[in-house]
């Protein structure tokens, strides 16, 4: 309100443009989520020698799904037929689907045939109970601290971010990215462009470029 009020002020009475200072209202900073290089997610992966911790870690992974959609994942949920996860009620209370690995199905079937889930996939410590987020945190950060990655701040969510990143690596468009993150805006999935590095690898500096130009330039020049 007091914002608008010196606004109306210098607008109508002072006739003069008002500039609201960033000291007061600050514009908000936006920072590049942390990425793993696909050497780190196998690294991370191997390192975990429990099959329910790896199948874990494999599907958050594979799919992109938030902690607590891996959490809450239903084995009604998998669909081998189609080679895909529906993610029941993720962020923002909407259904969407995602990428089911092959490599990752015969993992599964691996697990279920062991562990024997009924409902939920990853079944908590008390019976019809789905595996508690924290649970997987846990699992994540001690597979981190045994490849001594613990300081490069990365977490489950980091998953997530490196399965996006890699899926625009590979060529795939934003809009199918943003479907599969789940993600309501496409300005959030194209953060993920800033983190690509396949886009830049081929790129060559502009500074480098005139260099050469001026050097062909110059031993033309010489010839004549």
């Amino acid at each position: 309100m007091a914002a608008q009020a010196i606004a109306f002020f210098f607008r109508h009475v002072l006739r003069k443009p008002f500039v609201i200072p960033t000291l007061i209202y600050p514009r908000k900073s936006i920072k590049l989520p942390q990425v793993m290089s696909q050497e780190e997610i196998k690294a991370l992966i191997d390192t975990i020698e429990n099959l329910k911790h790896r199948t874990i870690v494999m599907l958050l992974y594979s799919t992109g799904m938030r902690l607590s959609e891996v959490a809450n994942l239903k084995i009604a949920d998998i669909d081998s037929k189609q080679m895909r996860i529906k993610v029941v009620q993720g962020k923002g209370s909407k259904d969407r689907y995602t990428l089911l690995s092959e490599q990752v199905l015969l993992e599964l079937r691996a697990y279920y045939l062991i562990y024997r889930p009924k409902e939920y996939l990853f079944n908590g410590a008390r019976e019809g109970r789905p595996l508690h987020g924290r649970s997987i945190q846990h699992l994540v950060q001690l597979a981190l601290a045994r490849l001594g990655l613990q300081h490069k701040s990365f977490s489950v969510h980091t998953i997530r971010h490196s399965f996006a990143t890699h899926l625009v690596d590979q060529g795939a468009d934003l809009h199918t990215v943003k479907e599969l993150l789940g993600h309501s805006s496409l300005k959030t999935t194209a953060h993920y462009l800033h983190l690509s590095q396949a886009r830049t690898k081929g790129l060559v500096n502009p500074y480098d470029a005139l260099l050469k130009e001026v050097e062909r330039d110059d031993g033309e020049k010489s010839k004549t």
